[in-house]
């Protein structure tokens, strides 16, 4: 797709505007995220406004949704029919909406959950692995790997050591499933458990999810500038 004429930019303009290096800027191009410019004699790169707000798209949607979707949401805008780029910009926004109904509920789960009595306990109220997976709607090996990393480790029923989840034990798997969900890693949940079982460091716990909320923010704000450079970029390739 050739650039438009009218508005003919070298590769340091292109650079310059949309943020980047010249070397940023023909890789952009060598990996199909800006189509291919057109030579001079000399053989110097000349990009028009198509490349320009290509370059833009890339650049928010690198944080949106992370590079790798980024250059295949832009590479279909020069290749895919309009409904396609379209299909997987709304697929981007329902991701971010699913990390926001996680994190509502991990935030929830961190007020609440902790705090719960479990009192009048019988030993008919513990779970199996498969009830328990089934109550939280994960895997059965997901919470064998919580209790190989020590996040919530189920009594064991002899004589073949069989897991067996006391309903406090359900309560942790619960908090750790809800912070799992909002992006709380492994190392710092591990550290965090013991505290979280006593009702302590409710505080680190907010301050994560915060983090959170404000990563996803930024991300959809990056996503409404993109879709504002996607379209530019649509009206630019109409005239080309």
């Amino acid at each position: 797709m050739s650039a438009l004429k009218s508005s003919a930019m070298r590769t340091v303009d292109v650079a310059r505007r949309a943020g980047y290096s010249v070397q940023q800027v023909r890789n952009l191009e060598r990996d199909g995220v800006l189509p291919s410019a057109t030579r001079t004699a000399a053989g110097y790169r000349i990009y028009g406004e198509l490349h320009l707000h290509s370059a833009l798209a890339y650049r928010a949607l690198a944080v949106g949704t992370g590079p790798v979707e980024a250059k295949r949401i832009v590479r279909a805008v020069h290749q895919c029919p309009t409904s396609q780029v379209l299909a997987l910009l709304d697929a981007a926004h329902a991701r971010l909406d699913r990390e926001r109904t996680d994190l509502k509920l991990a935030r929830e789960a961190a007020e609440t959950i902790s705090a719960e009595p479990v009192e009048d306990v019988h030993p008919s109220d513990s779970m199996s692995v498969l009830e328990l997976a089934a109550a939280l709607g994960v895997r059965p090996s997901t919470l064998r790997h919580w209790d190989a990393e020590g996040l919530v480790v189920p009594d064991r029923v002899p004589p073949r050591g069989t897991r067996r989840y006391s309903p406090a034990q359900a309560r942790d798997a619960r908090i750790v499933h809800q912070l799992r969900s909002a992006g709380y890693r492994i190392v710092p949940l591990r550290a965090l458990m013991p505290d979280l079982r006593h009702g302590h460091r409710s505080e680190d716990v907010r301050a994560a999810l915060a983090a959170r909320d404000a990563s996803i923010a930024a991300r959809s704000h990056a996503l409404l500038d993109a879709a504002a450079a996607l379209s530019a970029v649509l009206a630019a390739a109409t005239q080309t």
